[in-house]
């Protein structure tokens, strides 16, 4: 696994991008995007950003980690992972750490995906 060092750019609320059906990526847009594909690529990162964003408002690691087959440590790379792509969010709080996600994110993703209606008949 590379242990390249992400740089994000600051995410506005208004909408990011145009969706990839509208105008082609720039290098810059690219970059950004395949940084993000890239941590959610991992079915165990896929399911924990699934996790923490069904979770409602947050979720404590402590209630994560029961529900995977790999130790603690392995948990943390990848919710590590996640918090370098901008997806999610975390609060140490103790011993235990609150995830939460980051909705500017996924509204990035999902502006990023968007398909266009389909043209009505004339």
């Amino acid at each position: 696994m590379s242990k390249q060092e992400l740089t994000l750019t600051p995410v506005g609320t208004g909408g990011c991008c145009a969706p990839i059906s509208d105008a082609a990526l720039d290098a810059a847009g690219a970059a950004e995007g395949a940084s993000v594909f890239k941590a959610l690529a991992d079915p165990i990162r896929l399911r924990l950003l699934s996790m923490i964003t069904s979770a409602g408002d947050e979720i404590c690691v402590c209630d994560l980690t029961p529900q995977f087959e790999v130790s603690g440590p392995t948990i943390s790379h990848h919710l590590k992972v996640l918090r370098e792509a901008g997806l999610v969010d975390c609060e140490r709080r103790g011993t235990w750490v609150y995830y939460w996600p980051m909705p500017e994110r996924l509204e990035w993703i999902s502006t990023l995906l968007a398909v266009p209606e389909p043209l009505l008949p004339r």
